[in-house]
């Protein structure tokens, strides 16, 4: 089956990894989108704020290959702060529904000890499954 990158438009290139990839049968693998901009700047440093903006990257990627969030089936998350994470639910879950709506796919929530970008402080992947046959 052939595949296709997905790259949002206006976005700096993804330099070494894809920031999704459009498989033959539909499934959209959306790679670890973290809580940067399109130009790759942090322009924040708050979990919240940063949390927003990854799933607005994911949105982004998926809207590019043809989908929408509802065709979202799973998120796993990589979250460096547990007890911010959970301190700030009811914000998370208000910046959660501007992005994905009421749409609430499968889900994993991992505590890691650090992501590979220093300002990062969540990350999140994304599986989609796009009807091929939309007209």
């Amino acid at each position: 089956m052939a595949h296709e990158i997905i790259q949002p438009d206006g976005w700096a290139v993804a330099k070494g990894y894809a920031n999704g990839v459009l498989a033959g049968d539909g499934t959209l693998y959306v790679g670890g989108q973290i809580g940067w901009d399109e130009n790759q700047v942090f322009r924040s440093d708050d979990f919240v704020a940063q949390m927003e903006q990854v799933l607005a990257n994911v949105r982004a990627v998926v809207e590019k290959a043809g989908g929408t969030v509802g065709d979202v089936v799973r998120l796993t998350w990589y979250v460096t702060d547990k007890t911010e994470y959970l301190a700030r639910q009811r914000e998370v879950g208000e910046a959660y529904r501007r992005v994905f709506g009421r749409h609430f796919p499968a889900m994993t929530m991992v505590v890691v000890s650090a992501l590979i970008e220093d300002a990062a402080l969540v990350e999140i992947e994304a599986t989609a499954v796009l009807r091929r046959d939309k007209a």
